[in-house]
Formats: structure tokens, C-alpha cells, sequence
């Protein structure tokens, strides 16, 4: 049974998806005591990245934007998938995005507001987090945006 966090998903339209799996030697995510710790997860969607590039060249802001979102949809997956329960997340603690830039961008914060927004009104108070947003020039399979999630959990 779905609880509260899926059905506020159900209600913006959103499906947690399945897993994204490792692509190398790596768990999607581990536990330490109250706080879950996600890989850093790509934009995955049904095993492809629907865009590659750089952010500022062949991605546009606005693009990747949204596939920030689409990495912390995958960011809950890997959550779940830990845990059994999205209503265990007391809060995000932080969120660092990594952005694939061409050399003269600089709008990285914009881009991560996409996973910040998704994580706002999915979880209310509880997604608002601390964050940092790092351009890089590359990031695995040429994806334009990694986002990965630091939560706390209610005690079981």
C-alpha cells in the first residue's frame, strides 16, 4: 500500500520509477544509522538517458532542469528501495547536483532547482535541504546532470 509520499507523487503526476541499476561497483544507495546516503543518479528513464551533452551547448537550461527532477524521482527510487517507505523520510538533509557545463556557463543553480522543486512538492517542509550545485565538464555517459540525496530518517 502506497502511503503519503506516493500518493502526493500520484498527485503531481508523478511514478516512483524501478531502481536505476549500478552501473559499476556501487550500491544506488546505503544506510548509516537514521541517514540514507544515494549514489549520485543520472536521468535515467526505462534504462536510457532520453538527452546527452552539455548543459549550455547541446542542453538548454530549461532541459536540464527537468532532468535534474527526473534524477531525484531516482533518488526516491533508491531511497525506497532501502528503506520499503518514502513516510520514513524526516527530511532531506542535502542535495548535491553536478552539472555537465560548457565552459561558459555558470547557471548550475538553476539547473538543480529542478531536483530542489520536485523534492519541495513532493515532500513539503521536508525536502527543503541544504544543497550545493558544481559544474563539472563531464559527468558518466555524457549525462548533463547527477544528482544525489543525503536523507534522515523517523526512527522505525
Amino acid at each position: 500500500m502506497a502511503g503519503a509520499v506516493e500518493a502526493r507523487l500520484a498527485e503531481l503526476g508523478l511514478t516512483l520509477p524501478d531502481v536505476v541499476p549500478p552501473l559499476a561497483a556501487y550500491q544506488p544507495a546505503v544506510r548509516s544509522g537514521v541517514y540514507v546516503y544515494t549514489s549520485g543518479q543520472l536521468p535515467m528513464v526505462d534504462g536510457q538517458l532520453a538527452v546527452t551533452g552539455k548543459v549550455g551547448a547541446e542542453v538548454t537550461p530549461d532541459e536540464a532542469k527537468e532532468l535534474a527532477g527526473t534524477c531525484a524521482l531516482n533518488a526516491l527510487a533508491a531511497v525506497k528501495s532501502l528503506v520499503g517507505d518514502l513516510d520514513r523520510i524526516a527530511r532531506v538533509v542535502k542535495v548535491t547536483g553536478f552539472v555537465a557545463s560548457a565552459v561558459d556557463f555558470t547557471g548550475q543553480p538553476g539547473v538543480v532547482n529542478g531536483a530542489s522543486e520536485l523534492l519541495g512538492a513532493v515532500l513539503g517542509d521536508k525536502g527543503v535541504h541544504a544543497r550545493s550545485a558544481v559544474g563539472v565538464a563531464v559527468l558518466p555517459l555524457d549525462a548533463p546532470v547527477e544528482i544525489e540525496l543525503q536523507v534522515e530518517l523517523t526512527e522505525a
